[in-house]
């Protein structure tokens, strides 16, 4: 274990409204278990993954594919020694903003609000902590600390283009508190690219659940192909459960191995000491190395030649387009039937979005059916 303690956030700023500290866990504790008691966090049970919730009881879903990128965040942050709650926090949190239907609902909620500067899951994330989820009596949102808002709004890395932030969130509450242009912490690095590790071994898994992708094809890539070797004369290949997840959990494994060793590398060779360093550094920390950067090509290339442009997918994805696009049209027309005076005070159509983002693909669903 490498003892990187000083490039970690172990010290929190504060948050955006002053609250005292509690004696028997962390800022970092406390920023987690919101996340976990958010009934914008239930709700990701009954959001889509890749499989709409409603095909089936096994494949993942939002809140499962959060716990395991918080699983893969955590592991690579205690190798590090940096701060592995901060980690898991961000990683809980990071698919808050979903729409229904995965990206093909965000894709058409996006056109919906295109006049109204559109619509962004990661930014609806950071709405969510900061306005929607509101049950607190001195102020809105959850009020998590500016270490996990700054890692949350850095997910894709900094943010050159303000503008959009400041049209979904507004600038001014996070003036000198959150510096857009630079890096993010070490902790947000590693929970995006654990996002990555997740989503590309489990969509294939489900894939072969789902039998969208057969085993022989998976073997065209020799990344898999070589974990297979490994395994061929222990395993009877029609004993595909088995076969299948000891070669997801290899894969995980050694793409978890190699981010280690890169980025241990990459802190050596630039010198980083510090927090500040981290922030400063032209480029992200937390990477996997041009080797994995190649295999991680062609897996997402195959996923989405052979899994997401699948015709069965598609249907899915176009049925899920035309119940997003039609709810918020029919919406539109009478906001008030939907939605409080509170929620519509600000903003009609940021108020709407806000709304079907927030649903479940059944309840989207069920309400869809009952629109005339």
């Amino acid at each position: 274990m490498k003892n990187f303690k000083k490039l970690g956030l172990f010290k929190s700023k504060g948050r955006l409204y002053t609250e005292s500290n509690n004696k028997y866990r962390t800022p970092f504790q406390r920023d987690r278990d919101r996340i976990i008691h958010s009934a914008s966090f239930r709700r990701l049970k009954h959001k889509t993954q890749v499989f709409v919730n409603t095909e089936g009881d096994h494949y993942r879903t939002r809140i499962t594919h959060s716990i395991e990128v918080a699983q893969i965040a955590r592991t690579i942050a205690k190798y590090l020694n940096i701060n592995e709650e901060l980690a898991e926090t961000l990683s809980l949190a990071h698919d808050l903003g979903h729409t229904p239907f995965g990206h093909a609902g965000e894709d058409a909620l996006n056109e919906c609000m295109e006049p109204y500067d559109g619509f962004d899951h990661n930014l609806q994330t950071l709405r969510i902590v900061m306005f929607i989820e509101n049950k607190y009596i001195n102020h809105r949102g959850l009020n998590l600390t500016i270490e996990t808002i700054d890692g949350l709004l850095k997910h894709n890395g900094p943010i050159i283009d303000t503008r959009k932030v400041n049209s979904l969130i507004g600038l001014n509450k996070l003036k000198k508190k959150i510096y857009f242009k630079k890096n993010s912490s070490l902790e947000a690095q590693i929970a995006s690219i654990s996002d990555d590790i997740a989503y590309n071994n489990h969509d294939i898994q489900d894939g072969l659940n789902a039998k969208l992708l057969n085993i022989d094809e998976l073997f065209e890539i020799n990344f898999f192909k070589d974990i297979y070797k490994k395994y061929k004369n222990k395993t009877k290949k029609n004993n595909k459960d088995k076969l299948v997840h000891q070669i997801i959990r290899d894969s995980i494994n050694l793409m978890v191995k190699d981010i280690i060793d890169t980025t241990l590398y990459n802190i050596k060779i630039n010198n980083i000491k510090s927090v500040n360093d981290v922030y400063l550094a032209n480029k992200k920390l937390v990477s996997f190395s041009d080797k994995f950067n190649l295999i991680l090509n062609e897996i997402r290339f195959f996923l989405r030649i052979n899994m997401y442009n699948h015709k069965s997918v598609l249907k899915k994805n176009e049925s899920g387009k035309r119940i997003i696009t039609r709810l918020f049209n029919k919406i539109s027309q009478n906001p008030k039937k939907y939605l409080s005076k509170e929620q519509l005070k600000f903003d009609k159509y940021r108020s709407i979005s806000d709304y079907i983002s927030g649903m479940t693909d059944r309840y989207a669903i069920n309400l869809n059916k009952k629109l005339k």
